[in-house]
C-alpha cells in the first residue's frame, strides 16, 4: 500500500503548481540551503537551480526533478511561512549637499590581515554564512525582513569570522536596475540592497551613510578599506553616465571636466582624485581628522576589468559579479584599479609608510616612519638600476646604449636550443610551468627598504641586497656545486646561462642583482666585484604580500577541487579542467597570479604618455613604491630558483632543458605526461628538484606536443633556435615572436 501511496504523492507534485522564483529562493534561504546544496540533493547542476530562481526568466523544473524540488518547497514552507507584507515608505534620497565628514583615500586598504582561514568561495555566495547553515537543524524558523531603503534576502552574510558592524554588508557592491526601475545593489553573500539615491552624489552619500560597505584594514597602521561600487550599464544610464567612452575619452582614461555629471559631484563639494573621473573613479571630500569619506567606482563597460586578467568577469550578471569580486577582495583586497595597481597597494597596505608615535609629554601622538615599510618618501635609484630616459641619466649622449657594464639587466629567462639527436628519438616535448613563480621568489626575500650607498672593491655579501659590478664569465657549468662537498659534471651547451635572460655565457664585469652573485658562489666560484650599490636599511619587506596572495591562490584553487597535499597522479588529474568546475574560480585564481606580476611589474613603472620626454621625471617616480632595485631582485632570485632545478634534474637524471620561457620549461619525453621524466621515486620527488603540486614554486603540467610538431614548426619558420615554451600549451604557432 505504501508504495502506491508514493505513487499518488508522486502524481499530485508532478501537476502542483510551485510558488513563484523568489520565494523559491526565499524558503532555500530561510533555510540557510546553498545552491550547491540543493543541486546536490537533487542531482541537478548548481545553474540549473538558480535558473528555477532567476526572478526575469524563472525555468520550470520537469520529470522527477520537479516532483523532488515540490516535495522540498513544500516541507520548507511549512517550516517557513510566507512573511505578512510589510508597508512602509522609501527613504528619501539624502541631499546632494552635506556637511564633509572625511578624506581622500590616498593610502591603500583591504581585508584584514588575520581573516584566516580562507572563506570557502560557497559562503560568498548565498546569504546565509557557514555557522548558519550548520546550525539550521537547530534555528527557529524565522521570516526575512525589511527595512526603508533595504531589501535583505536573509540576515548579511560575513565571510570573515568576526564582523565589523561598520562594514557588514561587505566590501562591495554591483549596481544596477531592475526591470521595475528600482536600482539594486548586489552585495557579496548573496545580499541585494534597495538604492534610493536619484543621483550619483547621493549614490555616494548613501554608500557611505547607509550601506555599510568596506573592509577593515589590513595592518594596524593602516587605513580601513573604502567602499567600491561596480556599476552596470544599466546604473550608468540611471545616473546619467554613458555607457561607453567614446574614442577620445578612452585615449584620455576620462571624462572630460565639462561633463554634467562631473559638474553635478563639484556641486555637491565632492572630488575626483588626479586620474578623473574614469575606469576606476574615486570621489571624496577632503579630511577631517581621521574621518574618510571616498567611495570608489569601477566601470566594466568602460574597460576597468581587463578581460586579460578578470575574462569575461565584466559580462556576468550583477549577483555573479559580486560574488567573484568578493571573493577576491576579501582574499586578497578590495580592488583599487587594475590588478597591477591592487598588487602594488597590497604592499603598502600591508606596511602602511607611518605609523602613530608614542605620546609625547602633553599626551599627543604623532606620525612617525614605520619600521620595515618603504618610508613616505620616494628614493632614487643607483645609475645602474635607473630604466633609459630617466633624470639620473640625463647627461649620457643622446643616442648611448648601455652595456651590461653599465645597466642592471635582471629579466626573466627567453631561452632555447635546438634538440639533440637523442631527444629527437623521443615522442613527446612536455611542458611545466612554476606555479606563481615570482611570488615564491618574493618568499624570504631581502630587499633594501631605503636609498642605496655606493661602494668600491666590496666583499661580496650574500645577505646584503643592492647591485653589484662583477665579472662571472668564469663560472663554467660543465663543473658546478650541486651540493655541499658535492659536485657535478654536466653538459653545460645543453643548459642556459644562470646570469643571462637570454641563456648566454657573460663575457665580462655586468651589474647583477645579489641572489645572481649569490648563487655563482653557490656553484662553487669566487666572485670579486668591482664596485657595488647596496643597502644597509633592509628587511624581509615582501613576505607579508607573499603569504596573503599565496593563501588567496591555495584557498581558491582548494574550492576547485585542487588542494594541496595530492599526490602527483591525483594533483595531475585535479588540475585537468579544474577552470570548468566553478568558471567564476576560476577568473579569481587568474587574477590572483595577475595581481603578483603586475603589482611586481609596477616597483619599476615607466612613462605613460603624460607628454614626457628622456631625462624628465615621470608620475610614477614620486611614488616611495617606485623601486626597480626590489623588482630587479625578485626576478633575479625567481630566474636562480628555476636555474637551480634545472641543474640538480640535469645531475640526477641527464635530461636537459630545450626551452624556458620565464617560468615555463620544455623537456623531451618518452610520454605526454610530467611523470615521464620527473624522477619521482615512491611518491617522493628528487631533493632540490621540479616536484608537482599547487603551493608556489612547484610546478604543474603546462602543455604536451609532439616532437614531429616541435621540428616542423622550427623548420617552417626556419628558427632552430624558436622558443617552444611559448607555444607548448596548445600547439599554436602564428606567427615567429622574438618575445619583445
Amino acid at each position: 500500500m505504501s508504495e502506491l501511496f508514493d505513487a499518488v504523492d508522486a502524481l499530485v507534485a508532478s501537476r502542483s503548481s510551485l510558488p513563484p522564483a523568489e520565494e523559491r529562493k526565499r524558503l532555500r534561504i530561510a533555510h540557510g540551503l546553498t545552491l550547491d546544496e540543493v543541486a546536490g540533493a537533487l542531482k541537478v547542476r548548481r545553474a540549473t537551480v538558480s535558473a528555477w530562481e532567476s526572478a526575469k526568466k524563472p525555468v520550470e523544473p520537469r520529470g522527477p526533478e520537479r516532483e523532488a524540488y515540490a516535495r522540498l518547497l513544500g516541507q520548507l514552507a511549512e517550516l517557513y511561512p510566507a512573511p505578512v507584507p510589510a508597508t512602509f515608505t522609501s527613504a528619501p534620497a539624502p541631499a546632494e549637499v552635506e556637511t564633509p565628514s572625511a578624506g581622500p583615500a590616498s593610502e591603500p586598504a583591504g581585508a584584514p590581515a588575520h581573516v584566516t582561514p580562507q572563506v570557502p568561495a560557497s559562503d560568498l555566495v548565498d546569504p546565509a554564512p557557514a555557522a548558519a547553515r550548520r546550525a539550521a537543524s537547530n534555528a527557529r524558523p524565522t521570516s526575512t525582513s525589511r527595512r526603508p531603503g533595504t531589501r535583505r534576502a536573509a540576515p548579511a552574510a560575513t565571510p570573515a569570522g568576526d564582523t565589523d558592524p561598520r562594514f557588514e554588508n561587505g566590501p562591495l557592491a554591483v549596481v544596477d536596475v531592475d526591470d521595475d526601475g528600482q536600482v539594486l545593489a548586489y552585495c557579496t553573500g548573496g545580499l541585494v540592497l534597495e538604492v534610493p539615491a536619484k543621483s550619483l552624489p547621493s549614490l555616494v552619500e548613501w554608500t557611505l551613510k547607509e550601506a555599510r560597505l568596506g573592509q577593515p584594514k589590513l595592518s594596524g597602521p593602516g587605513k580601513d578599506a573604502d567602499p567600491l561600487l561596480v556599476l552596470t550599464k544599466a546604473a550608468l544610464e540611471r545616473y546619467g553616465l554613458p555607457t561607453m567612452l567614446t574614442e577620445e575619452e578612452r585615449l584620455a582614461g576620462r571624462l572630460p571636466e565639462g561633463h554634467r555629471v562631473v559638474k553635478q559631484l563639484a556641486r555637491a563639494e565632492w572630488k575626483l582624485t588626479k586620474r578623473g573621473f574614469g575606469p576606476w573613479a574615486r570621489i571624496y571630500r577632503p579630511a577631517q581628522g581621521s574621518e574618510r569619506a571616498c567611495v570608489q567606482l569601477c566601470i566594466p563597460s568602460w574597460n576597468a576589468l581587463d578581460t586579460r586578467h578578470w575574462g569575461e568577469a565584466g559580462k556576468l550578471p550583477p549577483a555573479e559579479l559580486a560574488r567573484l569580486l568578493g571573493v577576491y577582495a576579501v582574499r586578497v583586497m578590495t580592488p583599487r584599479g587594475s590588478t597591477a595597481v591592487t598588487g602594488l597597494e597590497l604592499m603598502t597596505a600591508l606596511h602602511p609608510a607611518t605609523r602613530a608615535s608614542e605620546p609625547d609629554a602633553d599626551g599627543k601622538r604623532h606620525s612617525e616612519h614605520n619600521p620595515g615599510s618603504l618610508g613616505k618618501d620616494p628614493v632614487d635609484p643607483a645609475p645602474c638600476e635607473a630604466p633609459d630616459g630617466h633624470p639620473l641619466l640625463k647627461d649620457l649622449p643622446r643616442f648611448h646604449v648601455r652595456g651590461p657594464a653599465e645597466k642592471l639587466f635582471e629579466e626573466a629567462y627567453d631561452w632555447a636550443r635546438p634538440m639533440t639527436d637523442a631527444e629527437c628519438t623521443l615522442r613527446h616535448l612536455v611542458g611545466i610551468d612554476v606555479n606563481m613563480a615570482f611570488a615564491a621568489g618574493a618568499n624570504g626575500l631581502t630587499v633594501g627598504l631605503g636609498a642605496p650607498v655606493h661602494v668600491t672593491n666590496p666583499v661580496f655579501d650574500p645577505k646584503l641586497p643592492g647591485s653589484w659590478l662583477v665579472d662571472l664569465s668564469h663560472v663554467d657549468l660543465s663543473r658546478v656545486k650541486v651540493g655541499k662537498d658535492k659536485w657535478a659534471d654536466l653538459d653545460a651547451g645543453l643548459l642556459p646561462s644562470p646570469f643571462t635572460p637570454k641563456g648566454e655565457r657573460p663575457q665580462g664585469p655586468a651589474w647583477y642583482a645579489t641572489p645572481t652573485v649569490a648563487y655563482a658562489v653557490e656553484l662553487g666560484y669566487d666572485v670579486r666585484p668591482v664596485e657595488a650599490w647596496v643597502r644597509r636599511e633592509n628587511g624581509r619587506y615582501l613576505d607579508g604580500w607573499y603569504n596573503r596572495l599565496r593563501d588567496a591562490y591555495l584557498a581558491t584553487m582548494a574550492d576547485l577541487g585542487v588542494d594541496a597535499d595530492l599526490a602527483p597522479e591525483d594533483f595531475l588529474t585535479a588540475m585537468d579542467g579544474y577552470k570548468d568546475r566553478d568558471p567564476e574560480l576560476a577568473i579569481v585564481t587568474t587574477a590572483i597570479k595577475a595581481t603578483v606580476k603586475g603589482g611586481l611589474g609596477k616597483l619599476r613603472e615607466r612613462p605613460r604618455g603624460e607628454g614626457w620626454r628622456p631625462g624628465e621625471p615621470w608620475r610614477a617616480l614620486s611614488r616611495p613604491t617606485w623601486r626597480p632595485d626590489i623588482r630587479a631582485a625578485v626576478i633575479s632570485r625567481t630566474r636562480i630558483n628555476l636555474h637551480r632545478k634545472l641543474v640538480k634534474h640535469a645531475a640526477f637524471t641527464g635530461q636537459y632543458p630545450i626551452a624556458i620561457l620565464s617560468d615555463c620549461v620544455v623537456y623531451a619525453a618518452g610520454g605526454p605526461s610530467p611523470l615521464d621524466f620527473l624522477p619521482y621515486r615512491d611518491g617522493k620527488p628528487l631533493p632540490g628538484g621540479f616536484k608537482l603540486g599547487i603551493n608556489p614554486g612547484l610546478v604543474k603540467h603546462e602543455g604536451t606536443q609532439s616532437v614531429l610538431w616541435g621540428e616542423e614548426v622550427r623548420e617552417r619558420f626556419n628558427a632552430p633556435e624558436l622558443n617552444l615554451a611559448r607555444y607548448i600549451k596548445d600547439g599554436t604557432v602564428t606567427d615567429v615572436d622574438n618575445g619583445e
